[in-house]
């Protein structure tokens, strides 16, 4: 698909009015109620089809598909991320009233750094067509080891600061509470980083890992660098009011980790053969109605299962709690 800087200024602009006016609306702190989440997901989605929808008309069925194959799989690769966004949440204490202020911040500072990386995976992709190899065995690792983890007991799971982060903190300090949505402050006669900078950091620096997966997964679908950029947008865009409305249900979608496995590696099954086409062997290649069925599909089915998983697992929490309260008259008798 044939983009224009005029079209590439455009859409930038569009987007950047979008989280303005997003911001103007929840500018003021408060906590966030379950409609006002649930509004603004259902408006993010709504944007994200109507630009697919765009795509359709003006640029034809193919460049449609692969954005809503890859904004599905950016959509559900990034509800992932939202474990880590609890996690980063409850150890710098973020009092609830700002936390919409920080995953603002935050994921605008991740679609810079991931607008980054889309501009070097683009570059690479088309200096180096056997780069498909790495990215489709990364990817097929990528998924053995997310149902490695899934198998694993992740109980006591606690977010840890990257290098960078660790490394501002020893530069410039950090205040001891919050000061309101304060970044900076003046604390005996040093300016020193407030908490709240702390945690924006923390978000945007640590969605960093998950764009080392979820780029090249996106890539499997698309090579166009204006369908990974805009995909990645709208699905970021819509994440905070994501971890707002879902948040409660984070916990219920104990399959999430195997849906995810499977798309990642059906996806670097497709970038492995369709390096293999690039390198002359005759292979099928996986076309993107197929993709998005599977992507669909699998979120379907990963969805079901985790909320029947989720419903047996607390009637059986139930049954024994009502054991433990048994009196134990009622157990000798």
């Amino acid at each position: 698909m044939e983009v224009s800087v005029t079209l590439w200024v455009l859409t930038i602009v569009g987007l950047a009015a979008l989280i303005a006016v997003d911001f103007f609306i929840g500018r003021k702190p408060h906590d966030v109620s379950i409609k006002e989440a649930g509004i603004w997901t259902i408006v993010w989605i709504a944007l994200a089809g109507l630009f697919g929808v765009g795509l359709l008309v003006f640029g034809g069925g193919q460049p449609a598909g692969e954005f809503f194959a890859g904004f599905i799989t950016e959509k559900s690769l990034s509800v992932d991320n939202l474990f880590v966004f609890v996690l980063i949440m409850a150890k710098f204490a973020v009092p609830s009233q700002y936390q919409q202020r920080v995953l603002l911040i935050g994921v605008l500072i991740a679609l810079v750094l991931r607008a980054i990386f889309i501009a070097a995976g683009a570059a690479i992709l088309a200096s180096f067509s056997w780069v498909f190899y790495i990215f489709g065995a990364f990817l097929i690792w990528t998924a053995w080891k997310l149902i490695q983890e899934a198998r694993a007991d992740e109980e006591d799971e606690e977010f840890e600061e990257n290098k960078l982060l660790k490394a501002a903190e020893r530069r410039f300090g950090v205040a001891d509470r919050y000061h309101g949505t304060k970044l900076w402050i003046e604390e005996n006669g040093k300016r020193v980083m407030t908490p709240m900078l702390v945690v924006m950091l923390a978000i945007g620096t640590t969605d960093v890992l998950f764009a080392l997966d979820s780029i090249p997964a996106i890539f499997g679908l698309t090579q166009d660098p204006y369908i990974v950029f805009t995909a990645n947008a709208f699905a970021l865009m819509g994440l905070r009011q994501l971890y707002f409305l879902i948040g409660g249900l984070l916990k219920k979608l104990v399959h999430l980790s195997y849906g995810l496995s499977i798309i990642l590696g059906f996806i670097g099954v497709k970038l492995v053969l369709h390096a293999l086409h690039e390198s002359g062997v005759h292979v099928p290649e996986i076309s993107i109605p197929v993709s998005l069925g599977v992507i669909c599909s699998v979120l379907i089915v990963t969805t079901i299962t985790s909320l029947r998983a989720s419903k047996k697992m607390a009637a059986a929490e139930a049954a024994e709690t009502r054991s433990d309260d048994t009196p134990k008259d009622s157990i000798e008798a």
